[in-house]
């Protein structure tokens, strides 16, 4: 975590502050409605923030989510990474993506996965840095990551 952050666990109290952090992030559609159904996935103490110390504002956020599916109902969706763009570069979305991961591990979770756009490459890197790899469930995919991999100068093992 560099200097001036501290990584924490949502609270009641902070869902101003949420709100308008995912609205700084371009999540424009966000309000209580969806983050109390973000929250009733939630794993307890899944949705992680990073506060920035001097100022007290929250600057990034991901949550562990409980989401459960035909093929696997015990899987675990990483979802809603958001940063103000104030405080990029910094190295936020990799230690709230990672806070999320390890929850998830300690919570017994073995399928993690998460959706996101191949066009979002800062987002990706972070992603594959942790070890997430793409899954090719469309005939297009495969070329599409061979694009996202040189676009990010990245050597699949």
């Amino acid at each position: 975590m560099p200097a001036g952050y501290r990584l924490r666990c949502y609270l009641d109290a902070d869902a101003a502050a949420y709100l308008e952090l995912m609205k700084k992030a371009g999540f424009s559609e966000w309000g209580h409605e969806r983050l109390q159904r973000v929250l009733s996935r939630a794993l307890p103490d899944g949705l992680s923030l990073i506060e920035h110390k001097p100022t007290g504002k929250l600057v990034a956020t991901a949550v562990a989510q409980h989401h459960a599916t035909e093929q696997d109902p015990f899987g675990g969706e990483l979802g809603w990474v958001a940063g103000d763009p104030e405080h990029k570069g910094r190295g936020l979305g990799l230690a709230v993506c990672a806070a999320v991961t390890a929850r998830f591990i300690q919570a017994g979770y073995r399928r993690i996965y998460l959706w996101t756009d191949d066009w979002r490459l800062p987002a990706l890197k972070t992603y594959l840095k942790l070890g997430y790899e793409p899954v090719f469930y469309k005939e297009d995919m495969a070329e599409r990551w061979q694009e996202v991999f040189a676009n990010l100068g990245w050597n699949r093992k």
